[in-house]
């Protein structure tokens, strides 16, 4: 009884051996690398599994631990029951001048295939890439270059872990076979090359690699960049730039000027239209010819408005006459003063004396109605314009009640 019982042990523990071993592990496990970016790839094949789905399990552990004299062994699993054939290493982190162990492994409904390991160190193993830009600047006759750096996963420069990393610089004259050009090349690690000794007004192109001496690490050449070169300027070029400069002043000047009279033209045109008034301004202004505000002459009533000449007459002079009085004149010594005595004399002497008075008295008595002759004259010519003038206002203004012309007849002062 016990040694059939050991017997069906036995056979069941050795076909489960033999499943076991017919399920084949991962075959050309690889690494695909460039600067930080790892991807670890392998290939299986799937006639083992028949019609069953087959996964994979990759982890990775650092190679110091596996000296280590502890028993169990925390290996980092980075892709765990997967069916893809790769597995990115990139989110992991690894130090890039660590040395990792990574193995990877075939599932199928629950048996498991043998361990593929596999030795990586980015450091060594890594590919470095490409400048990740090239940019091509003249000066003068000269060529600059500007590399921007190839970069990491977490987008820094692939120099913080290769501080000696460099370029390689291949330039050569463009033309229609490249086999006839000479090629030039050189070397630097700054980020800013000036190609020397070029031609000017030449197209010149300009490919690259990155370099890495250490582990003999190269990129491969980025695609060529051309540019062309420049020079002297010529005189009929800085003419040509002048003249075209002042033109172009000229128009833009013009074209402001236009602009600025065409805007203060709208918005006055908007803002006051001619000859337009707001129409409570023209009932106000308009409609009550009766009241004390200035009217608005309208073209209708402008042709209304009699004009009529007007005679500017100069004002009269005043003249005085001052006779003195008869006490005033002195008596010859002889005569006396009463009017007997100047009625006696009946001579030669007396008569001439008497008849130069009475001729002084007449001509006074002249001189005195030519001066009120002319007085009534320009009194009546003033008068007459007065009244003229005052038809004239009460025909236009009928409410307006007609004031007395007053006239002053008392200008002229008359002393006998």
């Amino acid at each position: 009884m016990s040694a059939a019982l050991y017997l069906c042990l036995l056979s069941w523990y050795l076909h489960n051996s033999a499943a076991e071993a017919e399920l084949a592990p991962p075959w050309d496990v690889t690494m695909s690398t460039m600067n930080t970016h790892y991807i670890l790839s392998w290939d299986w094949d799937q006639s083992a599994a028949g019609s069953h789905n087959v996964t994979f399990t990759t982890q990775y552990v650092a190679k110091y631990k596996l000296k280590s004299k502890k028993k169990s062994l925390n290996w980092s699993t980075s892709c765990e029951e997967t069916s893809e054939r790769s597995c990115d290493l990139t989110a992991c982190n690894l130090h890039y001048l660590g040395i990792y162990m990574l193995r990877v492994r075939a599932n199928v409904n629950g048996r498991h295939s043998t361990w593929v390991q596999k030795e990586f160190c980015p450091d060594k193993d890594a590919a470095v890439g490409a400048p990740t830009k090239v940019n091509l600047v003249p000066a003068g006759s000269d060529l600059d270059v500007f590399i921007s750096d190839p970069l990491t996963s977490t987008n820094s420069s692939m120099k913080e872990h290769l501080p000696k990393l460099y370029y390689h610089i291949l330039y050569w004259e463009r033309s229609v076979d490249r086999q006839t050009s000479t090629t030039q090349q050189v070397s630097s690690s700054a980020n800013v090359v000036t190609l020397p000794n070029l031609k000017p007004w030449t197209w010149y192109c300009v490919s690259m690699q990155t370099r890495y001496d250490f582990y003999n690490k190269s990129s491969s050449f980025t695609s060529p960049h051309c540019m062309q070169t420049e020079g002297a300027t010529p005189w009929w070029q800085i003419f040509v730039y002048f003249l075209g400069s002042l033109v172009i002043c000229f128009l833009v000047m013009l074209l402001s000027l236009y602009g600025s009279f065409w805007c203060c033209k709208t918005f006055k045109t908007t803002l006051y239209p001619p000859n337009q008034l707001p129409t409570h301004f023209k009932e106000y202004l308009c409609d009550s010819p009766a009241s004390d505000v200035p009217r608005l002459l309208t073209p209708e009533s402008e042709s209304e408005l009699l004009c009529d000449n007007v005679t500017v007459c100069p004002e009269p002079a005043v003249l005085e006459i001052h006779n003195p009085p008869p006490e005033d004149f002195p008596i010859p010594s002889g005569l006396e003063p009463e009017s007997s005595g100047r009625h006696s004399r009946q001579g030669s002497s007396s008569s001439s004396g008497d008849s130069g008075v009475y001729s002084t008295g007449g001509s006074s008595n002249l001189q005195q109605s030519n001066i009120t002759k002319s007085f009534a004259d320009a009194q009546d010519c003033w008068k007459g314009i007065f009244d003229s003038e005052l038809v004239k206002m009460q025909e236009m203004a009928p409410d307006v009640k007609s004031q007395p012309l007053i006239t002053d007849e008392s200008t002229v002062d008359m002393s006998v």
